[in-house]
């Protein structure tokens, strides 16, 4: 099992603290999620762990072993999908998969994953949101690394493709220790082992919808 351990993690732009001494911990078998308005820093600690932002300050290891960000992506260690697509447009899908695995079993695991299938034959830019979000999620996750970082993954797509995302993280866990941001926090909440809130650029742990409205995040829902 490995354990991914972030500490004092801070971030400004310019005169604005984003992050303020941010901690984080995420093991394989485990998908934490984390919650915060826009412009709260979600998107801003995800990209500072990954290496693709300077932090101010971060301390992290991986499993006991100080590691800096600008190593991640050269040793692996860490998979992350953005919110921006990454894929060519003009290629169908079943020609972009082997761009990412020549051959073998990950191919296979690829091209057999639900739904795929029903998708191979069109070209990225002919693709639903929510069928491009969730290829997407599939071809990263079969990328040799522990950890895997996702920026709403459930944003705007279709209600299928939400439950194929949830169905397919709950197994990925078994493999993978997962962190994810989105606005919809139900769909987050209905996968996640544990939870937290940037708010006022620190971090609070949450445990369900109630402790989102305790915390201001969420409106209270009135019967």
């Amino acid at each position: 099992m490995a354990k991914l351990t972030v500490e004092n993690l801070s971030k400004s732009f310019g005169s604005n603290q984003v992050l303020n001494d941010i901690a984080i911990c995420c093991r394989t078998n485990e998908i934490v999620g984390v919650f915060g308005r826009n412009g709260s820093g979600k998107s801003t600690m995800l990209k500072c762990i990954f290496g693709t932002l300077k932090a101010d300050s971060i301390t992290m290891d991986i499993d006991g072993i100080k590691t800096n960000p600008r190593d991640i992506i050269p040793s692996g260690k860490i998979g992350h999908l953005p919110q921006e697509t990454f894929l060519p447009k003009n290629t169908k899908v079943k020609n972009v998969i082997p761009m990412y695995f020549p051959k073998g079993e990950r191919q296979d695991n690829v091209f057999y994953a639900p739904g795929i299938n029903k998708i191979e034959n069109k070209s990225i830019k002919n693709l639903s949101f929510g069928e491009l979000r969730y290829f997407e999620l599939v071809l990263v996750s079969f990328l040799d690394h522990a950890f895997l970082f996702l920026d709403e993954p459930f944003s705007m797509i279709e209600p299928l493709y939400k439950y194929l995302i949830q169905d397919f993280l709950i197994d990925l866990k078994q493999e993978k220790g997962v962190i994810l941001t989105d606005h919809y926090y139900g769909d987050v909440l209905a996968v996640t082992d544990k939870n937290i809130l940037i708010k006022d650029s620190k971090t609070f742990e949450v445990q369900n919808e109630d402790d989102l409205v305790k915390q201001g995040y969420l409106k209270k829902q009135h019967p």
